[in-house]
């Protein structure tokens, strides 16, 4: 029997499975069908707060008071968001709007890894050291870190022009 794994996100709709394949492809397609009438039942919500890895200190990022409404539907390209916030030329700046950039598409885990590899997929320059730029955020009050990733203090969201 082989082990097979999947993570799947559509909107506000997660799944994530991990067992033998026949089954797990049995799950999603149940999760599939159901995908419509659970859209229309929870609607495009992003997350339910308390997340704090990817929501503010208190865990209360809700569409309000972020720009464009809905994390998930926000589709500003990486280049023009960096030049917007400043993040051109100070890597301690990119690295902020970039997992700003993330979290308004409704990515639930930023990590230093994700940062970086979303600046490599959209052809924007690297950071020299990664977790250096987080650690200055952190000090700075910008983010904080939280198990295995972080996450954007209401400090850093003022610092990228929200206003609260």
């Amino acid at each position: 029997m082989s082990n097979a794994k999947i993570e799947l996100s559509l909107g506000s709709l997660t799944f994530s499975g991990e067992g033998e394949g026949d089954w797990l492809a049995a799950q999603l397609d149940k999760v599939l069908e159901a995908a419509p009438e659970l859209s229309n039942l929870y609607g495009s919500s992003p997350r339910a707060s308390g997340n704090s890895d990817t929501n503010g200190a208190n865990g209360n990022v809700s569409a309000a008071n972020v720009p464009n409404g809905n994390p998930g539907n926000f589709a500003e390209t990486l280049a023009s968001y960096l030049r917007a916030k400043g993040g051109e030329t100070n890597q301690i700046q990119r690295f902020l709007a970039t997992a700003d950039w993330l979290r308004r598409r409704g990515i639930q885990s930023l990590t230093t890894a994700a940062v970086s590899k979303a600046l490599s997929e959209n052809q924007q320059k690297k950071l020299t050291n990664p977790s250096e730029c987080l650690n200055r955020n952190v000090s700075k009050g910008y983010c904080e870190k939280s198990g295995d990733g972080f996450y954007i203090t209401p400090d850093g969201l003022k610092a990228l022009g929200y206003q609260q």
